[in-house]
């Protein structure tokens, strides 16, 4: 179960950076002008420019704790790091899990004032699927650690 888990973790190391590009909405103003893909990289590229405050939060919530978690709990998989770090990782990557709760408050917000359009894109559901695994990951690699630790 342990090598299950490390590949599916290392798989995510490549996942991550796919899913920042992929276009989490497509939104406009209006239906007749089209619609601008948004993914993580543009959105925070865009709040870079307007809000520095916001854009490091973001910045923290979608690239650095998801990825920061993936290679610590690689580094425990590998034995590198110790296994009591596993509390601090799963909390770590958690954060993420807020900024997908941001994502789509702000699709429904959008929707609801009905100026614009907006649709999901298939980016959202790849973040939110890397960081579920992510999450099921940690959670399970104790039980596979002690698992495969020498009687």
């Amino acid at each position: 179960m342990l090598n299950i888990l490390r590949l599916a973790n290392l798989a995510l190391l490549i996942l991550f950076p796919i899913a920042w590009f992929a276009p989490l909405m497509r939104a406009g103003l209006l239906p007749i002008f089209g619609l601008s893909e948004i993914s993580v990289i543009s959105g925070m590229q865009a709040l870079w420019e307007s809000d520095i405050a916001l854009a490091l939060l973001v910045t923290a919530f979608a690239l650095f704790a998801p990825y920061l978690k993936t290679i610590g709990i690689a580094l425990v998989h590998f034995d590198l790091l110790k296994d009591k770090t596993l509390p601090v990782l799963s909390w770590i990557g958690k954060l993420a899990m807020a900024d997908v709760f941001l994502i789509a408050l702000y699709i429904v917000v959008f929707k609801g004032v009905g100026i614009g359009k907006v649709e999901t894109g298939w980016g959202l559901y790849m973040f939110t699927a890397c960081i579920l695994s992510s999450i099921v990951i940690s959670a399970l690699t104790p039980k596979a650690k002690a698992e495969s630790a020498p009687s």
